[in-house]
């Protein structure tokens, strides 16, 4: 029986640790995504991107926009890439999506946290967040610098 390789993905999916550094997250959803089947193939992969991706709401349906999928070129032979920056179209309920709407209104941005490629489906945790500010974000990097020479101490 052959062994099945490793995939390039952390279990879990593709995390977008870049949100939680720019943004101060609060509710957040799991959406399905609309995709083709080169997409999946890259999502499942771990050739995707969500940095500096986000969710807009336009006639009454959630899109991603600016995410990153590096599809493969049918070539037979090569294993070129393009990179495909397309608006994507997410799935998820009414209810949802309006109380997203609201809150986009009132000032908050909608952010992409986590791609799930686990199940059947290919799925994105989307939250709302609202931007940090400078020194808030330099609060953060002292405060990770020193939990980490803490850590370090501890050894």
């Amino acid at each position: 029986m052959a062994k099945k390789s490793a995939k390039s993905s952390a279990p879990g999916g593709l995390v977008n640790r870049r949100a939680r550094f720019d943004y101060e997250l609060s509710d957040d959803i799991v959406a399905g995504l609309a995709l083709t089947g080169p997409e999946v193939r890259a999502a499942r992969d771990g050739h995707v991107q969500l940095r500096g991706a986000f969710v807009s709401v336009k006639d009454g349906e959630l899109w991603l926009n600016n995410a990153s999928f590096s599809v493969k070129l049918n070539e037979k032979g090569s294993s070129n890439r393009t990179v495909d920056t397309r608006a994507r179209k997410l799935l998820a309920n009414r209810k949802q999506i309006d109380s997203f709407k609201a809150s986009k209104q009132q000032g908050m941005t909608i952010v992409p946290t986590k791609l799930l490629t686990q199940g059947k489906y290919i799925k994105v945790v989307i939250a709302l967040g609202k931007g940090k500010k400078t020194y808030d974000k330099r609060e953060t990097i002292k405060r990770r610098d020193i939990e980490r020479e803490h850590a370090r101490q501890m050894r």
